[in-house]
């Protein structure tokens, strides 16, 4: 460990979220992707926590578990199917390991009783949690070797959102999420997507369902003012967003961004993006809010598809797999290589490259922050990543988490690990920086969220928005606690249709199909239960059929159960001006 003050800081950010699919199917798309993440992500990620701070090396890193998320793994349904899924690969690895035998390939069958191991200690690592995974990173969280910052309540990208009612009930319902399941409210937050809007004039970029023109503009809160609103005081953002001289972004490196490297190189901008600084808007003075820009180099060593170190040939390939049961069997062998020409995996020599590719990512560190030495503020390289990148999309990046920590840990290292937290603690920002609208998505801007494949979903969002905040602001919902349920479920509903996850399926494609099933899932049950509530505030009573159709959805998007309408009221995102 360092002796005295450290030259700089190092913090990771790891972005844990996936949209809600409990009850939503299960493979290829649904609940397949989350017994997946916690298999193969969130087990692992506690595994590298528990022996890390058995030898007193906090990771410090900066873990969003989305509010979303939270709520699938607390989920009965997800407790009682993860060890199901998990015995299902035991038993595939074990039919395995008897092909591969009745083959003559020893190796192969050895890789199968490699993952029979993988999986029965997953298992036994989830049974002994007593089947709560959050149990164990909130055990982590309280004992400072990870900061658990939270996120929108279902991922809901800011910039596009139609009211500012709807940006600060993602907001605080997300923040009352996470002290619901964490006991301590959030200080940092993951925008989604990394994306942020000033405030300003704003105008709906597509037609309204129901409208024969877009709405007039109006004038519209920061990002900024919104995470105040809920007492969130930093997040994110792509370098681009501070320095405009970036003209990729991390999707792109995950494709292979040509002359990233060289571009880097000789980037002066490097300079500016190590230090936090307080978002400049119309009550930065009053009311400020943090953010952290992404070191563009280190996440070019971890995201590029090319040059990155999940495309090592080593290294488990992620697309081949042997069915049935899915197992994979081998390795990258080279980032271009057709699925036919890929070779055996070999785990031990899989394992032994990450301390390598931990070693000289901490040198790269150290590189870049090297010429900012020396100041009264320690700089800070902040290095966010989507968490599931570790260990599910590169299956030894947890391990290869845990040698970086190690290896900063060194008493030579003039670099310690420090979560976004405690370093505004240490070293209070005094620079304004006033940001455009962007993102880290393409191109830096909203064209992911918003191009001529997903517009169309944005014209039922702004119209189910603005029911919501009519029905809220009226207040007759507060009358009796039937009336009080319908609401409910009605901004529970406006909530997963806000999730960013659909546009961005629908735009990269694989999984476009149920992205688009799904979004109109949530768009007919909107306005199923916006019926229920129009009859029932009509009549005064809930009938049979509505009420047995209002229990059908309840139970199937069973989230948020102590939500609060009164969050998209009217107005109620200027309550702290009052």
């Amino acid at each position: 460990m360092i002796k005295g003050e450290p030259a700089g800081y190092f913090t990771f950010t790891l972005h844990a979220h996936l949209p809600y699919v409990v009850n939503h199917g299960t493979w290829p798309h649904g609940m397949e992707w989350i017994l997946e993440a916690a298999t193969e992500t969130y087990l692992p990620l506690l595994g590298v926590l528990g022996r890390l701070q058995a030898d007193g090396i906090p990771l410090k890193a900066n873990l969003n578990l989305s509010p979303i998320l939270l709520e699938q793994l607390a989920h009965p349904v997800f407790k009682a199917e993860l060890p199901e899924y998990l015995n299902r690969k035991i038993a595939a690895a074990l039919a395995d390991e008897e092909h591969f035998k009745a083959a003559g390939d020893e190796h192969l069958a050895s890789t199968a009783r490699w993952w029979l191991n993988y999986f029965t200690q997953a298992l036994n690592d989830y049974e002994a949690l007593g089947r709560d995974i959050i149990k164990g990173f909130r055990k982590f969280n309280d004992a400072g070797m990870i900061d658990i910052i939270t996120c929108a309540a279902t991922h809901g990208y800011f910039p596009l959102l139609g009211t500012d009612e709807s940006i600060v009930a993602q907001i605080k319902t997300g923040a009352a999420t996470h002290f619901k399941h964490l006991g301590k409210h959030p200080r940092g937050m993951w925008a989604p997507e990394c994306g942020y809007r000033p405030a300003g004039m704003w105008q709906t970029p597509v037609i309204p369902e129901g409208s024969d023109r877009p709405w007039d503009p109006f004038e519209r809160i920061g990002v900024e003012e919104a995470m105040y609103q809920g007492r969130i005081e930093f997040f994110f953002a792509d370098t681009h967003l501070i320095e405009e001289s970036v003209s990729y972004t991390p999707y792109d490196l995950m494709h292979g961004a040509e002359g990233a490297a060289e571009e880097l190189e000789s980037s002066q901008y490097l300079k500016t993006v190590y230090k936090p600084y307080i978002v400049d808007g119309p009550l930065a003075r009053e009311h400020q809010t943090k953010v952290f820009p992404r070191d563009p180099r280190t996440g070019l060593q971890v995201w590029s598809g090319d040059t990155g170190y999940p495309g090592d040939g080593v290294y488990l390939d992620f697309h081949k797999k042997r069915w049935p049961g899915g197992h994979r069997y081998w390795q990258v062998t080279h980032s271009k290589a057709d699925l036919g020409m890929k070779t055996p995996y070999y785990p031990e020599r899989a394992s032994s490259r990450t301390k390598a590719h931990a070693e000289h990512f901490v040198g790269v560190v150290l590189e870049t922050l090297k010429p900012n030495f020396g100041q009264a503020r320690p700089p800070i390289l902040t290095s966010p990543f989507d968490a599931e990148l570790f260990g599910h999309w590169w299956h030894e990046g947890a391990e290869w988490l845990e040698h970086v920590a190690r290896t900063i840990a060194r008493e030579e290292i003039p670099v310690a690990m420090i979560s976004c937290s405690e370093y505004l603690d240490k070293y209070p920002p005094t620079a304004y920086i006033g940001m455009k609208e962007g993102s880290w998505g393409e191109n830096g801007d909203n064209y992911v969220w918003l191009n001529p494949d997903t517009s169309w979903t944005w014209t039922h969002i702004y119209p189910a928005e603005a029911s919501v905040r009519d029905i809220v602001t009226e207040g007759v919902w507060r009358q009796n606690g039937t009336g009080e349920r319908i609401v409910k479920q009605l901004c529970r509903e406006l909530l997963l249709m806000e999730s960013s996850d659909w546009q961005f399926l629908i735009t990269t494609g694989p999984a476009r199909d149920y992205a688009e099933a799904r979004f109109m899932t949530h768009v007919d049950q909107f306005k199923v239960v916006e019926k229920v509530w129009f009859d029932f505030k009509r009549d005064g009573v809930l009938s049979e059929d509505a009420n047995a159709a209002l229990k059908t959805i309840e139970v199937r998007d069973s989230i948020f159960a102590d939500i609060d309408p009164s969050l998209w009221a009217k107005g109620s995102q200027l309550s702290h001006r009052v």
